[in-house]
């Protein structure tokens, strides 16, 4: 090995110095990189952190003709928020935003990393290819057009399912006046439509594996089931802790698009069905509580931040090579 000498260690670490003590010396040498940031710091300026001035809405009983200068009225609004104590419209909406999440988290999960390991076994790739396209489609479809198509299934006059049942001498089942149908339906739409992107996901980290480690256990004596409990399975993990991590994170930040184009503002399954993200859009555009909309927002925030900062501690004490930071 070709070691530096003294002297020549010592004029590395002069100019080392030197490049430290040049203020903005990296900026000239990579300013065509720093310039291709402009668009990204502007991006995030003008959408996460100037509308962070509103957040002093959920302070005040606010004025529409005042805006920021609206009357201060301290902690009123969560009060109001928190009111009746396990009966309140935050527990409601903290209850049915954290259940619905969890199942989608789960149950997606379970679903993407089974259809990835089916297809990672299956030898006909055509067929695998083709089944991928399928599965990744619906993930393109706009949530509009989704609203749309579970409109027509289940309308009670002339919905599919209501003609399939008069036609099969059956009496019409409301499906709008029922909410204990929706969670069920909410959930097995959005499995099905994250299904094929989740795949691909999973289906990747699959492919990366070592196939050597596949041929060790196969001349082991290892059957295709064990090849897939103790070398698959156990080599995803690190991509499912990252995934659930992410997906932590944002387990009070519910799908709006989901539930305001399937579910609308129908006020008989407001209970089974409203989430944080549709109070506060409801806050803003037909109660026009501008203040009660920012405080639950603000709510929201804040414990979805509490919430991934306690799971990657925990994570972290568990596995610390597979948390975020």
């Amino acid at each position: 090995m070709n070691q530096v000498s003294p002297a020549a260690s010592k004029v590395l670490n002069k100019k080392a110095l030197k490049r430290k003590a040049k203020p903005f010396a990296d900026f000239r040498a990579h300013k065509t990189y720093y310039f291709m940031l402009i668009p990204l710091f502007a991006y995030f300026i003008a959408f996460n952190y100037l509308p962070l001035a509103g957040l002093y809405n959920a302070f005040t009983n606010y004025d529409f003709s005042k805006g920021l200068l609206s009357p201060f009225v301290g902690l009123q609004n969560f009060e109001f928020l928190f009111k009746g104590g396990a009966d309140s419209t935050i527990w409601k909406l903290t209850r049915n935003t954290i259940l619905y999440n969890v199942a989608f988290i789960i149950l997606s999960n379970v679903c993407q990393i089974g259809m990835a390991v089916l297809l990672k076994e299956i030898a006909f790739k055509r067929f695998v290819k083709t089944s991928q396209t399928l599965m990744f489609m619906p993930y393109f479809v706009s949530m509009v057009i989704i609203g749309s198509i579970i409109y027509n299934l289940f309308n009670f006059n002339y919905g599919v399912l209501n003609n399939m049942f008069t036609s099969l001498g059956m009496e019409k089942f409301d499906f709008y006046r029922t909410p204990w149908v929706w969670p069920i339906i909410i959930v097995v739409v959005e499995i099905w439509k994250s299904l094929g992107y989740g795949t691909v996901i999973y289906l990747a980290s699959i492919m990366g594996i070592d196939e050597s480690i596949y041929e060790a256990a196969y001349v082991d004596g290892a059957s295709k089931w064990q090849r897939i409990r103790y070398v698959t399975l156990p080599l995803l993990k690190p991509t499912v802790i990252i995934l659930l991590l992410f997906a932590v994170g944002g387990i009070l930040k519910g799908q709006f698009d989901l539930f305001w184009n399937i579910v609308g503002n129908n006020g008989l399954l407001l209970n089974a069905t409203d989430i944080i993200d549709t109070y506060v859009y409801r806050s803003l555009t037909v109660n026009f509580s501008i203040n009660l909309g920012t405080a639950a927002g603000l709510y929201q925030s804040v414990f979805g931040l509490l919430l991934i900062l306690t799971v990657n501690a925990i994570v972290r004490k568990v596995d610390r090579e597979n948390s975020l930071f």
